[in-house]
């Protein structure tokens, strides 16, 4: 079971998660959506999607940190273990805290307006289990995680982020991953299971992220008057009129 769980699985949730997504870019793509419920409700969302989407983009730079920069490299730099561990915890746990707020308020929102919970899919309710617990399990593994059952220290970039990086190079230190602590070890294996699903949910939307607003021209919206009117084009700072004939000259 070690084997398969840290030395197989991993690239089988790869797999699926490439697969999946070329799958469904080729026969789904009007599927590709969060399926927004705005429509049915705007107050609470606008304030809980916000919350929860920052606090997600700050818990993963926090695994990013923490999974793919080496410890000898933070010693290197002067943060010893006791100044990283401060930070990972203070830091780790606001975040945490607000992502569970977050998306406490969201399965919340879901739940308790009609339209919205009539809108929620089975494959919705099987995303937010394997989400809320993953994030659950990684609040316990951030606050509890750092001793083991014989009360000895545990360090976590010593054990699952030695075996993360031992993954890009297709040797996967599986006895790393075995010293780590059964919370760590919970919340990587939700944390897979939870990637595998992302072609197959509304999670998919994270592939979506819509970099050419960034580039596209401005849109101008005009309001059209009950009965056309006579136009006096007053010359000052703005844009300048099109179709008149101070513009033609």
């Amino acid at each position: 079971m070690e084997t398969f769980a840290w030395g197989v699985f991993p690239y089988l949730v790869l797999l699926i998660l490439v697969g999946g997504l070329a799958w469904r870019y080729r026969y789904d793509q009007f599927g590709w959506t969060t399926r927004s419920s705005q429509l049915y409700e705007s107050k609470l969302l606008k304030f809980a999607s916000p919350l929860f989407h920052f606090a997600l983009l700050a818990v993963f730079m926090g695994h990013v940190v923490g999974l793919i920069i080496p410890k000898a490299f933070t010693d290197w730099i002067g943060i010893d273990q006791h100044m990283y561990h401060m930070g990972a915890f203070y830091g780790g746990g606001l975040a945490g805290i607000a992502l569970v707020v977050g998306l406490g308020l969201l399965i919340y929102r879901r739940r308790t307006q009609t339209a919205v919970f009539q809108a929620t899919t089975w494959n919705d309710k099987i995303m937010y289990l394997v989400l809320a617990t993953a994030i659950g399990v990684g609040m316990v593994a951030t606050l509890t995680g750092d001793v083991t059952p014989t009360g000895e220290e545990h360090n976590y970039r010593e054990t699952v982020s030695v075996w993360f990086r031992s993954l890009a190079y297709f040797q996967p230190n599986i006895e790393a991953m075995g010293e780590a602590t059964w919370q760590f070890k919970v919340h990587v294996l939700l944390g897979l299971t939870l990637i595998a699903m992302i072609p197959f949910t509304r999670l998919v939307h994270a592939f979506s992220a819509p970099l050419h607003y960034l580039f596209r021209p401005y849109i101008v919206y005009r309001s059209r008057d009950a009965a056309p009117q006579q136009s006096h084009t007053v010359k000052g700072r703005g844009w300048d009129p099109i179709g008149t004939p101070d513009n033609k000259k």
